[in-house]
């Protein structure tokens, strides 16, 4: 299948991640539901790439399933910080070097800390965006942990 080759692919192919590709119509505003349906995958077995900044205006991401939110409050008692809101898509794109809508945790501009939702890792295979809008990677997520030093948390509401 042909695909894009994004700073992710360069990414996971430097660090030796399977991955499996899947493409599909990117559609503004479409959100999870729209992936999820277009491939017919689970909307839980897709991950959301959420760019926050502390109060300090510090960088960091949450790797969040498709179906559920992140607990900000819950979120900075975990990691140790006063608060926690999401970037604007200006800041996450320069935080992350991607556009708003085609954020991946792999191959970032600036090393940010990476937390991850701890029940993605009971799932076999996730799907997380690949680095461009409408562009998803098929992975196992305990590659995430490994090759991203990943944290888990508790924060999905």
């Amino acid at each position: 299948m042909d695909h894009p080759i994004t700073q992710a692919i360069r990414f996971l192919r430097d660090k030796e991640v399977a991955f499996v590709p899947h493409l599909y119509d990117y559609i503004e505003h479409g959100g999870m539901a729209e992936s999820a349906r277009q491939l017919g995958f689970d909307e839980h077995s897709i991950i959301k790439t959420l760019v926050f900044e502390t109060n300090d205006k510090k960088p960091l991401i949450v790797l969040m399933h498709g179906d559920r939110q992140v607990s900000t409050k819950n979120l900075a008692r975990q990691i140790g910080v006063k608060s926690v809101e999401p970037a604007s898509p200006e800041r996450a794109t320069k935080f992350t070097g991607y556009q708003f809508g085609g954020t991946s945790p792999f191959g970032l501009r600036t090393q940010i800390p990476i937390y991850l939702e701890h029940t993605i890792l009971e799932l076999d295979r996730i799907y997380i965006n690949g680095g461009k809008r409408g562009f998803l990677v098929e992975i196992d997520p305990k590659l995430i942990v490994e090759t991203l030093q990943a944290k888990p948390v508790e924060v999905a509401i």
